[in-house]
């Protein structure tokens, strides 16, 4: 009982997310404490708006798992700082060593804290695709943290993960039993999701969005993302869902916010390549029933032009 209510408070207060928030907690370089949403993992809620010098990148969700024999963090962070800021919440959490930092994918948010990781010696594990991901493109993706962290940029580097997995590793450590799972195509190369059986809680990354809109890139197979979302990952049967954006929620809130807003999406976009509608005017078809949702300005109508490019050519 107690976790449900946990669960539903927590998924309440979801309502009050907003871009315009101002810093939850001003001391630290995160934007917000880490709560404890289940007995033993932690998540430290990130802003849901884009990254700015002001939320110093912290716009995703910083994970920790208490294991008992050592601590699993999952995400590196969007820089050194960032990491050592949650390190130091860490610290004041348990006495156990982080032994493991998981990157959910090869975003910034998600891996540019591991220059401060690897310097302490942890092990840094990514989906291959994701490491791919981060070779190709980290220095880039370090250009663009620089140019809005600028002083809070400092001592980070690009640091690849230095193990690597491809459908399924599992992870036992003191108590726990975790699946660092790629479940398939989804929002990006090498999505990963962590799921710990024994307590019902996967840490989706980002498959699952909900209180932020979900963000479409050039390369991104929608159709796929919804076949893994309301395939694998649906059939995990997770109670509780700790999102890559947002607060911690349940599967009927990512399934409304994730794979029903992309066949709404490719629905709309479908009707008006019917009508032989063209890529300047799709990015006005009716999104307006996602409008509540943070980033709805920012990404509505470039997932609508995406969407139409990708349908175009299937």
């Amino acid at each position: 009982m107690r976790f449900t209510l946990l669960a539903l408070s927590l998924a309440a207060g979801a309502a009050a997310a907003s871009e315009d928030i101002a810093d939850k907690y001003p001391q630290s370089e995160l934007y917000d404490k880490p709560v404890e949403v289940i007995p033993h993992v932690f998540s430290a809620i990130g802003a849901t708006a884009p990254p700015t010098y002001e939320n110093a990148g912290h716009n995703n969700n910083l994970s920790f798992v208490v294991t008992g024999d050592g601590v699993i963090v999952i995400n590196g962070g969007a820089s050194a700082r960032l990491a050592e800021a949650l390190h130091d919440e860490i610290e004041a959490i348990t006495d156990q060593p982080v032994k493991l930092v998981i990157n959910e994918n090869g975003q910034g948010h998600a891996m540019l804290g591991n220059s401060y990781w690897a310097g302490l010696g942890v092990d840094i594990l990514a989906h291959e695709d994701a490491i791919h991901e981060i070779e190709e493109n980290g220095d880039f993706i370090l250009q663009g943290m620089q140019r809005y962290n600028r002083d809070r940029a400092e001592g980070t580097e690009v640091v690849v993960p230095n193990r690597s997995f491809s459908d399924r590793e599992v992870i036992e450590m003191g108590d726990v039993t975790l699946e660092v799972l790629h479940l398939g195509p989804a929002h990006g190369p090498g999505d990963t999701q962590v799921w710990i059986p024994q307590w019902g809680i996967v840490i989706a990354g980002d498959i699952a969005f909900h209180e932020r809109m979900l963000p479409i890139f050039p390369d991104t197979d929608t159709d796929a993302w919804i076949e893994t979302f309301e395939g694998p990952f649906t059939e995990l049967g997770a109670t509780y869902v700790i999102p890559g954006h947002g607060h911690p929620t349940n599967m009927a809130q990512v399934t409304r916010y994730t794979s029903e807003y992309l066949r709404d999406l490719r629905e709309k976009i479908g009707a008006h390549l019917d009508e032989g509608g063209d890529l300047a005017s799709s990015y006005y078809v009716d999104q307006s029933q996602w409008a509540q949702l943070d980033t709805f300005e920012e990404l509505a109508t470039k997932n609508a032009g995406r969407v139409f490019e990708e349908m175009e050519w299937e």
